[in-house]
């Protein structure tokens, strides 16, 4: 039997709606949270979680905990204040650089707010097991985590500080490790379906975490960061960042020899396209990028854009940027809109476009010319292959060669297999079945709780409000008395029936509060069923509204009551 529950009235509840939208509301769902009055912001990237809000979280966190629950996770709290020597160890106190926010306390030792815990929960484990009879082990928590964001944005989507699942298995091996990646995957497919999120499982890069394997868990909506392609014929699906380009060999042709032109005032590619009459697909552009520093070249075709943020992810945790006019000063063999491949002084990468065999228009490493018949293998080499363009939509599937759709998504779930990157760096070993050290393998899995409130808020909401699934909804049914005495009696004898039997009840019971601003806020405020105490209330009838469909129904009170009891 339901425990009963303690109905919330509107009139003792601290609520405040707004009729108009914030000035700062960047997406629908940032805009409805704030005039629903689930969150207020407190600072840049920093919110303040109200009542309705406090209930939609922790109804989040509480099916994530079950379904960890479930597959053997045992829940720690760690701190959130940390001390830097893990980070330090790892590398990582340098590698975050901005994102830290660092202290130090009175007598000057250094902390930092934690915006991930896999050094701390590497030394937990190391701690605790020592033989591999004390393995595997899961461990997670749900914390607050500290990120200084540069550009926090769309209200709780992106700010400085979330709530976050963080869950890291320990195995003897790698077979262990892939079992214990399995559960995991399968309970966030639990999750997500239980949180009632439309969400995709897509390929993606590890970057600085590490690891063989790793796989995102993006939720479609248009105010999302990620990126996304999709197959429409096969099952693949990648963020764009994990998209390989598959190239097929280049058909063997007798270029010419390499020519060099006079091609005055064209640095960039549209202009020598038009000074040669020739597609922009016909000339390599070359990219100078500083690659923790040291300057190097990639060869894209010249139709194509260059995905800095793709080849960040590739050589994370190595910092990437663009080449300076300072650079170029200090490197006069450096000719900015005339660097081409051949003979080039710098290391030289390239899309996989540029495939052996290719024939390219591309500079000639002197001001106003340019030269043709550049073949790759011929007149110069590429050091390294790195996907680095802009995916496109219509690229060819990497499986079937289909072409890739692409949508827009936020990103609510990532699972790694880390491997031995942290049981390496504090030498976290136990004793195996043969009496030897064996080094312990980890997985990493990551939910962002306060992220999954706004991506349903982004992908469930509609014109008039918000519109919650049943099982986080801040409750199951929201009662609106449109009368006076008659009606407000009806609406507490149905609160209490339900309540008793377990039904979680939001009652607008507010005094000196119009019909019409009730139903407006009980459409805001998105809770999935709507119950309508008024005209009928003398005869024992009320009106049960769905609130994502819109559909209504005139039914007695006692059917109200199965009805509603039925939809749990």
């Amino acid at each position: 039997m339901s425990p009963v529950q303690r109905p919330l009235r509107l009139s003792q509840s601290m609520l405040t709606t707004l009729r108009d939208d914030p000035a700062d509301a960047e997406t629908p769902g940032h805009r409805l949270l704030v005039r629903a009055g689930y969150v207020r912001r407190s600072s840049a990237g920093v919110w303040t979680w109200l009542p309705l809000g406090k209930k939609v979280l922790d109804n989040v966190a509480r099916v994530v905990r079950e379904e960890m629950d479930a597959i053997g996770d045992q829940e720690v709290l760690l701190p959130a204040l940390l001390p830097r020597e893990p980070y330090e160890a790892s590398g990582r106190w340098t590698e975050y650089g901005d994102l830290l926010f660092r202290l130090r306390d009175r007598k000057g030792a250094e902390y930092l707010l934690g915006p991930t815990h896999e050094e701390v929960f590497t030394l937990t484990a190391k701690d605790q097991c020592a033989s591999y009879k004390d393995l595997p082990v899961t461990l997670y928590q749900i914390q607050t985590k500290y990120r200084d964001e540069a550009r926090p944005r769309s209200g709780v989507l992106r700010g400085r500080e979330f709530l976050m699942k963080d869950a890291y298995s320990f195995d003897l091996d790698d077979e262990g490790l892939a079992e214990s990646y399995r559960r995991h995957r399968e309970a966030y497919l639990r999750i997500f379906e239980r949180l009632g999120l439309d969400h995709r499982v897509v390929s993606a890069v590890s970057g600085a975490m590490g690891g063989s394997a790793s796989e995102e868990f993006l939720a479609p909506a248009e105010a999302g960061e990620d990126t996304f392609a999709d197959c429409p014929r096969c099952d693949y699906a990648a963020n764009t960042e994990a998209v390989t380009t598959v190239v097929d060999a280049a058909v063997p042709v007798a270029h010419g020899p390499l020519e060099e032109l006079d091609t005055p005032d064209t640095p960039t590619i549209d202009t020598l396209a038009a000074h040669l009459s020739v597609p922009a697909s016909a000339v390599l552009k070359n990219v100078l990028v500083k690659i923790d520093g040291e300057i190097v070249a990639i060869g894209v075709p010249g139709d194509r854009e260059v995905d800095l943020g793709r080849i960040a992810e590739r050589l994370a945790p190595a910092e990437v940027e663009l080449v300076t006019a300072d650079d170029f000063a200090s490197h006069p063999d450096l000719v900015r809109g005339y660097v081409g491949p051949q003979k080039l002084p710098v290391p030289y990468w390239a899309d996989p476009r540029v495939a052996p065999g290719t024939a390219w228009i591309t500079g000639a490493n002197r001001p106003g010319t340019h030269a043709r018949n550049v073949v790759c293998g011929r007149d110069f080499t590429v050091d390294r292959y790195l996907d680095a363009v802009v995916v496109e939509p219509g690229d060819p599937c990497p499986r079937c060669g289909t072409g890739l759709r692409l949508g827009r998504a936020i990103e609510i779930g990532h699972i790694f297999q880390l491997g031995r990157k942290y049981t390496d760096v504090f030498g976290f070993d136990v004793l195996g079945p043969e009496g030897k050290p064996v080094r312990v393998t980890m997985g990493c899995y990551g939910i962002g709780v306060s992220r999954a409130v706004a991506a349903l808020a982004e992908q469930t909401h509609d014109a008039h409000g918000l519109c919650w699934p049943r099982e986080i909804a801040p409750a199951d049914v929201h009662i609106v008395v449109a009368g006076k005495a008659v009606q407000a009696e009806l609406a507490d004898a149905l609160t209490a029936r339900l309540a008793a039997a377990g039904v979680r009840v939001l009652l607008d019971d507010r005094a000196g509060v119009s019909a019409g601003v009730k139903f407006a806020d009980a459409e805001l405020i998105g809770v999935p069923s709507l119950l309508t105490v008024g005209r009928g209330a003398p005869d024992g009838r009320v009106e049960l509204k769905d609130r994502r469909t819109g559909e209504r129904e005139e039914l007695s009170a006692d059917g109200a009551v199965e009805r509603i009891l039925a939809l749990r």
